[in-house]
């Protein structure tokens, strides 16, 4: 599967593609190459046929009426993410046969929209976790070391995993401290952190309901802007009109840099990065002075180290509320790693708790008043490259530069700014205002198309290209 979403949608349309013959390469990817990089939790082959041969006929039928761009296209659900009837594990042993009672409203809204659910993705145990591994339920393999085993990032792994190989187009995540950007930094794709409360989060298993954001990831910006709109509901025929129209958030995504002011790491906060990371980095601010980007640095007024240690006490506290009886049973089944994260929050009090949320008042008006001036912040989205597995040290994070959107109530899209000369994808975010999707889609889409295509991973579905077999 090397199709995107925008090149499948414009495939339907003129026939040169169809939902049948994308679902099937899907699944013969998933056949091929997933018992290698064990990315999926499920696979659904039976109901995503049936709804594909749906598709076809639907299209058949239309007479050319717009059916919207995720019509007939393959996508994957991050396994924390509810289908009535169905398994969700939420990546923990124990959870082996919870049956979904219902279906989250931003699965139904991809359904809706026409989309072919394939299955669901692994995660790290109740998404606690940035380095993607789980102990019961498995790690997927980075597909961008056909040799060591690498961290895919976390906690949304499978799904990072599963676009990145080309198992699948587009797949859901979520993120409470960077579960949709890790993966897609370390996997080399886009992902797409959305804004507090502007999705919704039912049918998703929690983590903390104060952080909990859902969000695409895809191999291009585009592709995260259509997805993102059909979660939205947006409507398929409306959202197809403004994308083929240039108008509307696709018009916005065609305006280029447009003397945006962009803050970058001031020399302290760029300490401690990997020395490839940095290097792409620092090539990736180049490009965007040269689109037009007025690129300045942008102190913080809380230190991304201290926002990602002490501001995270809201989120052990809640997933304390949600999993603490199971984390205390030391009968249970659990991910030993998750399990220590989880029962930190045993000794938060309430009233840490609640100073902490009056704290993050405080520094939401600090941060606003700061950035005044400024479109978005960049920084790499993690200071590290993809480590082998067993080096990652489990008591630490890869979440330096991520967990601060989330406490401040940001969002923001990753996007990859290359490969490093060992052959691993580098990345950085575009993080904006709560609200401004449309922003930090519009300039991670003018990098995208300032730096050029990626290569494919050495473990793809699809054929090798040059660049990849080349390094």
């Amino acid at each position: 599967m090397t199709a995107t979403i925008a090149e499948l949608a414009a495939g339907y349309r003129d026939g040169s593609r169809s939902p049948v013959e994308a679902t099937e390469e899907c699944l013969a990817a998933i056949e091929a190459l997933d018992g290698r990089v064990g990315a999926w939790q499920a696979v659904h082959a039976d109901e995503a046929r049936a709804a594909a041969e749906a598709a076809d006929t639907a299209l058949a039928l239309s007479a050319g009426a717009p059916l919207g761009p995720l019509w007939g296209v393959p996508f994957a659900l991050k396994d924390i993410v509810d289908v009535e009837g169905r398994v969700t594990t939420a990546g923990c042993a124990e959870w082996a046969d919870r049956i979904s009672p219902a279906t989250a409203t931003i699965a139904q809204r991809l359904l809706d929209a026409g989309g072919i659910l394939l299955g669901k993705t692994k995660t790290v145990e109740f998404a606690m976790g940035g380095w993607g591994t789980n102990q019961h339920m498995g790690t997927p393999w980075n597909p961008w070391d056909p040799e060591v085993a690498r961290t895919p990032g976390g906690s949304s792994s499978g799904s990072g995993t599963a676009v990145s190989s080309g198992m699948v187009p587009c797949a859901v995540g979520t993120d409470t401290g960077g579960s949709v950007r890790l993966p897609a930094a370390m996997c080399g794709i886009v992902g797409l952190k959305t804004t507090e409360g502007l999705l919704p989060i039912d049918g998703i298993v929690p983590l903390s309901h104060t952080l909990d954001t859902p969000g695409p990831l895809t191999r291009s910006v585009l592709d995260a802007a259509l997805m993102f709109d059909a979660m939205l509901g947006t409507p398929p025929a409306a959202l197809e009109r403004d994308w083929l129209a240039g108008t509307g958030r696709y018009g916005a995504l065609q305006a280029g840099m447009g003397g945006r002011r962009i803050g970058c790491l001031t020399d302290t906060e760029r300490m401690g990065v990997d020395a490839a990371q940095l290097a792409a980095y620092d090539a990736a601010l180049e490009v965007l002075s040269g689109l037009g980007g007025d690129v300045v640095p942008f102190d913080l007024p809380t230190s991304f180290e201290e926002l990602k240690n002490t501001r995270f006490l809201i989120v052990t506290a809640e997933s304390y509320h949600y999993y603490g009886a199971l984390m205390e049973d030391p009968n249970s089944k659990v991910d030993e790693r998750v399990r220590a994260r989880v029962l930190a929050g045993a000794n938060i009090l309430a009233s840490d708790y609640i100073a902490a949320t009056l704290q993050r008042r405080i520094d939401l008006a600090e941060f606003a008043a700061a950035f005044e001036g400024f479109d978005a912040m960049v920084t790499p989205t993690t200071p590290m490259l993809p480590l082998p597995v067993d080096e990652a040290d489990e008591t630490t994070t890869p979440a330096l530069f991520t967990r601060a959107a989330n406490f401040l109530a940001l969002c923001g899209t990753t996007v990859p700014t290359g490969v490093s000369p060992g052959g691993l994808p580098t990345s950085m975010q575009f993080v904006c205002r709560g609200g401004d999707e449309t922003l930090s889609l519009a300039l991670a889409a003018a990098y995208e198309a300032a730096r050029g295509p990626m290569p494919a991973p050495p473990l793809w579905a699809g054929p090798a290209t040059e660049a990849a077999t080349d390094r």
